[in-house]
């Protein structure tokens, strides 16, 4: 890094006012407690409770177009945006900010189109293959071909047990699910379609996809591929941005190009386990198809849906049981926050965190909107109250 500029104390730690700088991404930590922003003059990192700039650093000849973190330390994954030769978007860099030391270099004959990390592993997407190394020996551990994956879709569990990636398969609509420790290989149909948005759970026991239509979300079992529940986002076509789990596994949120941030409620179990207390299957690596508990509340569902089976699939769907209407100015990835708290960032520099009724659902409430950067050739409009 070439320079350190010490965060701003404005409103939220963070200063609006700040010239024009494009913003190429933003991604959530592991744990959802912090966010990276990847922009044309450096990286910027933020922590969610309470809202703060906690870093910023200034690339004299140029930025990065993809900036991962590793939990809450000072170590990033960086891909330059090719301005500057050091870092150019067919390279990743690992580098540990607080002892300004380089772990890494790691050059590829394509684009670099995501980077995950965990504590073991860190995973390199190019558009039609993924690159597995260790972190422990930065060596390559597995070489895995996809079909065509511009987006760079790729997934990590973080559980300190178990190590599970998900990724698009060699075929359309199929998931590549890698059970690292055990060794195990399995794929998952999960759409007729391409696969345009996947997500883990900290153990890697659920996976959640939406595909290219972007009407539905299915979750499934990683350990036998079966598809624990189905949830409806609406019927029009529509690209989803992000799909998040709660971490009780009580709750799943979707954003999409619609502008409207979708809450369903999980029928999924771990078996043998409380759900409430946030645990997971990690012992029986088992799920149940069981329905929550009547202190929370239900997806809605069509007046017809007793006619299950002689009326179209439409009419037996679930729908959200709580929603949140943004901008439809730009791309807003989601995550949780406390249990019926949810946070999005957006790639306009705005972040929200809004929170919902557990048990009647409905409209959601606007806790919290701050202006994080004020982004080249960014729309702002005015936040929903």
């Amino acid at each position: 890094m070439t320079s350190q500029v010490s965060p701003s104390q404005g409103a939220g730690g963070s200063d609006v006012e700040d010239e024009d700088v494009d913003l190429f991404s933003v991604n959530w930590n592991q744990d959802h407690s912090c966010f990276s922003a990847a922009t044309a003059n450096g990286l910027r990192m933020f922590s969610c409770k309470p809202f703060k700039e906690q870093l910023r650093r200034i690339q004299e000849d140029g930025g990065f177009r993809i900036v991962e973190m590793l939990f809450r330390t000072n170590i990033f994954g960086l891909v330059g945006q090719g301005a500057d030769k050091q870092y150019q978007q067919n390279k990743l860099t690992i580098w540990d900010d607080c002892h300004n030391l380089l772990i890494g270099d790691f050059s590829f004959k394509s684009n670099i189109r995501a980077v995950k990390l965990s504590k073991d592993y860190f995973v390199v997407a190019l558009e039609h293959e993924i690159y597995v190394y260790s972190f422990k020996t930065l060596k390559l551990i597995h070489l895995i071909d996809t079909t065509s994956n511009p987006k760079g879709l790729c997934c990590l569990s973080h559980h300190a047990d178990i190590s599970v990636m998900a990724c698009p398969g060699t075929r359309q609509g199929i998931v590549r699910v890698e059970h690292f420790g055990s060794k195990e290989t399995k794929f998952i149909t999960a759409h007729d379609s391409n696969i345009s948005c996947m997500t883990l759970t900290v153990d890697g026991l659920l996976l959640a996809t939406a595909s290219v239509r972007g009407t539905l979300i299915r979750i499934f079992n990683t350990m036998d591929g079966a598809c624990l529940q189905e949830v409806r986002r609406g019927v029009d076509k529509a690209e989803i941005y992000s799909i998040a789990l709660s971490p009780n596994l009580q709750w799943l949120a979707v954003s999409s190009d619609k502008g409207t941030m979708h809450i369903f409620s999980l029928r999924v179990r771990p078996r043998g386990k409380d759900a409430s207390n946030g645990k997971s299957a990690i012992a029986g690596r088992q799920m149940d198809r069981s329905y929550s508990s009547g202190s929370v509340g239900s997806n809605a569902s069509s007046s017809l849906s007793f006619m299950k089976g002689i009326l179209p699939k439409y009419f037996s769907s679930e729908w959200s049981f709580a929603q949140f209407r943004l901008p439809e100015v730009t791309r807003y990835i989601t995550a949780f926050g406390d249990q019926t708290t949810v946070m999005m960032i957006g790639l306009d520099g705005s972040f929200y965190r809004c929170s919902f009724d557990p048990v009647n659902g409905g409209k959601m409430v606007l806790d919290e909107f701050i202006r994080f950067m004020k982004p080249s050739m960014s729309r702002s409009r005015t936040p929903n109250t």
